[in-house]
């Protein structure tokens, strides 16, 4: 099993990092094969509307540190995304990588057609906040992973969602998340 892991926090220690490094670690221990991009590390620019994925190339033409990214994506039995919540919306670096994915739609793709990223992959989406409110910021998750679903065809979809875990980086987040990260590894993994 090949699981792509996608670190979208602009602090490499963050609170999401820790949690979806509990997963990979427990993902890894089981056997499976572990990527982990931290996006922040790379260099890359977000979509330039200029349609050459649904004109020119199956894919998106810009040269950049997301190109091989986006490739190794489709190969992924399980996609890891994990980020926090910054000025209520995802953070710029998950946001710009998000809007790349707009190279998997075909060119058929606002009357249905399917995405060119390999069906019935499982996504683990992560999100932390700080604020602990937990009706705050609640749409956000749900926006992001119907989009993946469409978007890349995703069949199995999960969320572990940490609220009040927030500022500083990975200081403290509470074992409860870490132990829903481990248990979820298990069972996808198993």
């Amino acid at each position: 099993m090949k699981i792509s892991c996608l670190l979208g926090s602009p602090r490499q220690n963050s609170n999401s990092a820790a949690i979806a490094g509990r997963f990979t670690e427990t993902a890894a221990a089981m056997g499976a094969k572990v990527e982990t991009v931290v996006l922040n590390q790379l260099t890359y620019r977000g979509c330039q509307a200029c349609l050459a994925c649904k004109t020119a190339s199956d894919k998106c033409v810009q040269k950049d540190d997301l190109s091989r990214v986006l490739e190794s994506l489709k190969q992924a039995d399980v996609v890891v995304m994990a980020m926090p919540v910054y000025c209520s919306d995802v953070p710029g670096q998950f946001k710009t990588f998000v809007d790349r994915t707009f190279s998997y739609m075909p060119p058929g793709y606002r009357e249905g057609a399917a995405s060119r990223v390999p069906p019935g992959k499982k996504l683990v989406f992560i999100m932390t906040q700080g604020a602990p409110v937990e009706d705050m910021f609640a749409d956000i998750p749900k926006r992001y992973m119907d989009f993946f679903k469409r978007s890349m065809g995703f069949g199995e979809a999960h969320l572990i969602r940490a609220v009040g875990v927030g500022g500083g980086g990975a200081v403290g987040v509470p074992e409860q998340y870490l132990k829903k990260a481990e248990q979820l590894a298990r069972t996808i993994v198993r």
